[in-house]
């Protein structure tokens, strides 16, 4: 078991940081005092991070190695979170995507029903199908695309198609 101590200074920018822990085995990391976790090479954070802790122009990476990984490749970087958006019609087929290897994190909206407005500012319309979020969520969190074709009965809902039901999302990547 090995302590391993170092500063270092924030990469530019406002994007979120992301500690690469490459070339550790097992153990656990602190960053300024607070612990980021425990590591190993199976392991995925959870999907809501590490919160709203805030780097500095100096900060302290300390790491607890106890299966004698080697830290000469552990590095900083900085990731871009992006949206993706459809409005999709009934009968055709909802496609999201997400660039360079991200993931989708969050569907911060969906509805399937008569939604309103544009990615960024869709609103819920007079009326929409109850587990709308729930079936996209299945469909396409943790994936980096996913589509499947939009329809009553993917939503769970009855009733004739007057050719306006649409599906408005909008997802995080």
């Amino acid at each position: 078991m090995t302590w391993y101590k170092a500063d270092f200074e924030a990469p530019y920018g406002t994007n979120p940081v992301v500690v690469d822990l490459q070339g550790l085995g097992k153990g656990h990391a602190w960053v300024n005092g607070h612990s980021i976790g425990r590591y190993w090479p199976s392991w995925i954070t959870a999907s809501n991070g590490c919160g709203d802790t805030v780097t500095t122009d100096k900060n302290t990476l300390v790491l607890f190695e106890e299966t004698g990984g080697n830290p000469q490749n552990v590095s900083f970087q900085t990731v871009t979170t992006g949206t993706v958006c459809a409005l999709v019609y009934e009968g055709a087929l909802l496609e999201l995507s997400c660039q360079g290897g991200q993931v989708i994190s969050q569907i911060q909206f969906a509805s399937f029903g008569n939604p309103k407005g544009k990615c960024g500012s869709f609103e819920q319309g007079s009326w929409e199908a109850i587990d709308s979020r729930s079936v996209v969520e299945a469909a396409c969190i943790g994936r980096s695309s996913c589509g499947f074709v939009v329809t009553k009965e993917a939503f769970s809902v009855a009733g004739a198609n007057n050719g306006l039901t649409r599906l408005a999302v909008q997802a995080t990547c």
